[in-house]
């Protein structure tokens, strides 16, 4: 049995690897992307163990409110340049990427003055005189992220993913190394800064190295105006999803001191980190697989029923394990202090599991030129943050924000949901058998923990974990075997 499991993954990994087709383009994209996700991952993860243990919890609760208002700025001038270049079907023409590039630069440089001039607003406003200085050199990164090279975005559309991973990989692994060795210099929040600004400065550099592009002295009006015809459609939702994911560090950093919003940020960024490279990741090889197929719309279903059946046979194994080993996660890696945020990561991660699935609809939705469907999900999300956020956090102390955005990231999904079905004639029925298989299969997880705990053998940190991986291990054996077993067609129908 294991010599035949062998042989169908390596006969199912030599088709994919090779040949022309779509699956085979999209398949090695994704190997490149995640190979260098996972480096850059790895590396994120060894800072953020080394930082907790040099760096206050203050310094990352200031950094949040850094990161939350360079975000909040930017959303207000987000043009969808690159979604617009990748899903434009002349996006590889050199007018159409010239025009991006100065959208773009245009956009950063607007973003960076606005920033320098309300920077002192925003100090004010959490009554911390640091922050201007601080808000003034992290908009540099924002001004740095603009005048990349938009071959790199043309890269994305033509699936030269190798470029994009040592691109966007590559830059995210200098600034770590960058942060890493002046945080045992400065030893305070400069050093995050400082970092962000470095990560954006190496991507910069990179996109010109790997992805040659001299920028037009002129940008050609119809191009510009191809480009924009398409951001109407994506009007105001950077608003709407900085609403939805920034609207609890605005409202903790309010409500509580610094130190308590740098656990809770440090607890929560240990899954959304993450979840934002597979989105990224899936994002950056589905967004040009669904363009290809935007007129098949029984492929673009298949498509994402094989996709969101793997999500959450690899996602839900995982999200038990945290339930039940959290906080001997955050102790082990972060240290004792960080253990109390265990709450805030295993909500965190029911909502990023589900924001992940649901980031594949949305990428229909782009590709089928309707970016304006997944506006008003957000729309609805941002609401349902908005009402809930601040009661919540009062009532249940700072995992009150999380719950916040797990009550708001279901209503979005079961609202795209009911989109996709109508735009694409998905079949309900089928989507939902890979949610309950997967369920199914991390019942093993939760036998494995639940009869460790019978034996007294879950109150140690390090042994609670390697309980917990032995779970994962069943499940995910379990998981490869339906993997196995026709190409996912016991989920798919």
């Amino acid at each position: 049995m294991a010599s035949e499991a062998f042989e169908k993954i390596k006969r199912a990994a030599g088709t994919a690897l090779s040949g022309d087709s779509l699956k085979a383009r999209v398949f090695r994209g994704g190997v490149w992307l995640g190979l260098g996700s996972i480096l850059e991952q790895a590396s994120r993860f060894g800072r953020n163990m080394i930082l907790t243990r040099i760096l206050a919890p203050e310094a990352f609760g200031t950094m949040a409110i850094v990161m939350s208002a360079t975000a909040a700025l930017a959303s207000f001038l987000d043009v969808g340049a690159r979604e617009a270049l990748i899903q434009s079907p002349k996006g590889s023409d050199e007018t159409h990427v010239g025009a991006t590039w100065w959208l773009c630069f245009g956009r950063s440089l607007s973003l960076y003055l606005c920033l320098f001039i309300l920077a002192p607003v925003c100090s004010w406003f959490y009554g911390n005189p640091e922050l201007t200085a601080l808000l003034r050199v992290a908009g540099t990164g924002l001004l740095l992220e603009g005048v990349m090279s938009t071959r790199y975005f043309a890269a994305s559309k033509e699936m030269k993913f190798r470029k994009v991973a040592a691109i966007n990989h590559g830059g995210g692994i200098a600034g770590v190394a960058t942060t890493i060795i002046l945080s045992f210099i400065l030893r305070d929040v400069w050093a995050l800064v400082i970092g962000y600004v470095a990560e954006n400065a190496a991507r910069c550099i990179l996109s010109y190295l790997i992805c040659p592009f001299v920028p037009p002295l002129r940008w050609d009006k119809t191009a510009i105006r191809e480009l924009l015809s398409f951001s109407r459609g994506v009007f105001g939702l950077a608003i709407l999803n900085l609403i939805f994911i920034r609207t609890d560090i605005f409202v903790i950093a309010k409500m509580y001191p610094p130190a308590v919003l740098g656990v809770y940020a440090i607890a929560v960024f240990l899954v959304q980190t993450p979840t934002t490279f597979i989105v990224g990741l899936l994002g950056g090889t589905m967004m040009p697989a669904f363009t290809h197929v935007q007129d098949d719309a029984a492929r673009m279903n298949r498509i994402l029923l094989k996709v969101t059946a793997t999500i959450f046979l690899l996602g839900m194994p995982a999200l038990v394990f945290l339930f039940f080993c959290g906080r001997s996660l955050l102790t082990v890696v972060y240290g004792a202090r960080y253990g109390g945020a265990a709450w805030p990561l295993i909500v965190a991660s029911c909502a990023s599991l589900l924001n992940i699935a649901n980031a594949q609809i949305t990428t229909m939705f782009y590709a089928k030129g309707t970016p304006q469907l997944h506006r008003r999900c957000v729309a609805m999300m941002a609401i349902a943050m908005v009402i809930s956020i601040y009661p919540l956090v009062k009532w249940f102390g700072p995992v009150g924000g999380q719950i916040a955005g797990l009550i708001a990231i279901i209503i979005g999904y079961l609202f795209q949901i009911e989109r996709i079905c109508k735009l694409t004639g998905l079949n309900l029925s089928q989507y939902r058998k890979g949610f309950l298989v997967s369920g199914a299969i991390s019942l093993s997880v939760v036998v494995v923990c639940l009869f460790a705990r019978m034996l007294g053998n879950w109150e140690q940190p390090v042994p609670n974990i390697l309980i917990g991986m032995f779970g994962c291990a069943i499940a995910y054996g379990l998981s490869l075997g339906v993997l196995l077993r026709g190409d996912l067609k016991v989920l798919t129908g």
